[in-house]
């Protein structure tokens, strides 16, 4: 039955243009079946160490070394001096005022520092126990210190035939004595010691004189009582060094010094002094002159 609307040849048309357009399309080939991605098996990168019976065949067993302690390190006192509990009772502790101190299992009475030690010794426990430093100072070389210190408190009266032995071990045993009055002076040795502990060779070194005028300076302030201001006015009044020694040197030299401003007698006295008196003590020349004539007379 025709359509109502008599559209057949329309259809027919429409049905003929579908085909042709079906076979200009290219004909795709048909896709591959889909394939999800895999991922890798992981794989163990530390190995099960061998047996015992196979490990003689693939070589010996790696062993981690021992961590071992760093020489001095045990000693490290940070910003604490370290004291031993030797110390206990000695009155130095108390009057350690401006540095921190902890007590340490130490071989030393003190440690400074991580290559500095201190050993203290009261002359009058000397004279009682003469053994006791002799013996502290033989262990005290098996530890690494560069620096060795005998901190002495000289409390008796009679102090120079011990001090001479103590000098004596010192050369040998290669240890440094310092000498002290009170407990107030040997524990400002010590602060001073761990205080300087980090510090360079310049720090503590001496600055040279390098100028003329800081070198006059430091020639004429040699005497205690000149003064630096002293120095100056000096040359200055006299016109130069030499003249004012020269002057010192006259029969009337104490009166012309005397008028320089801020001399007064005991100034004057000094630089007479220093400008006139020997450059060799008495008693070196005494020795000096009774070995040359020693010299002579084996010679005559």
């Amino acid at each position: 039955m025709d359509d109502d609307f008599d559209d057949a040849e329309l259809l027919q048309a429409l049905a003929a243009s579908e085909a042709a357009a079906a076979r200009q399309q290219p004909q795709r080939p048909p896709a591959p079946p889909g394939r999800g991605i895999v991922q890798p098996t992981p794989q163990r990168l530390d190995k099960p160490p061998p047996s015992n019976s196979s490990s003689s065949s693939t070589g010996p067993r790696i062993v981690q070394p021992t961590p071992q302690a760093l020489p001095g390190a045990r000693s490290s006192s940070g910003s604490s001096i370290l004291v031993s509990p030797r110390q206990k009772g000695n009155p130095v502790l108390a009057s350690i005022k401006s540095t921190a101190w902890e007590y340490s299992d130490i071989p030393a009475d003190y440690v400074l520092g991580t290559t500095t030690c201190a050993l203290f010794l009261s002359l009058k426990y000397h004279r009682l126990h003469p053994e006791y430093i002799y013996t502290r100072i033989r262990l005290l070389q098996q530890n690494r210190y560069n620096l060795r210190i005998l901190l002495t408190l000289v409390d008796i009266p009679n102090h120079e035939e011990p001090l001479r032995e103590l000098s004596k071990t010192s050369l040998v045993n290669n240890v440094t004595v310092i000498l002290c009055w009170s407990a107030q002076e040997a524990a400002r040795y010590l602060e001073l010691y761990k205080s300087y502990e980090h510090a360079s060779a310049s720090a503590i070194r001496g600055q040279q004189k390098t100028t003329y005028a800081e070198q006059m300076v430091e020639f004429v302030t040699v005497p205690r009582s000149v003064n630096k201001t002293d120095a100056i006015a000096l040359v200055s009044t006299f016109g130069s060094l030499r003249n004012a020694i020269n002057v010192a040197t006259e029969a009337n030299g104490e009166e012309r010094l005397g008028n320089v401003q801020g001399w007064g007698e005991k100034k004057v006295r000094s630089w007479r002094r220093a400008v006139e008196g020997s450059f060799r003590v008495r008693k070196a020349a005494a020795q000096g002159r009774k070995k040359a004539a020693t010299g002579s007379g084996s010679g005559s």
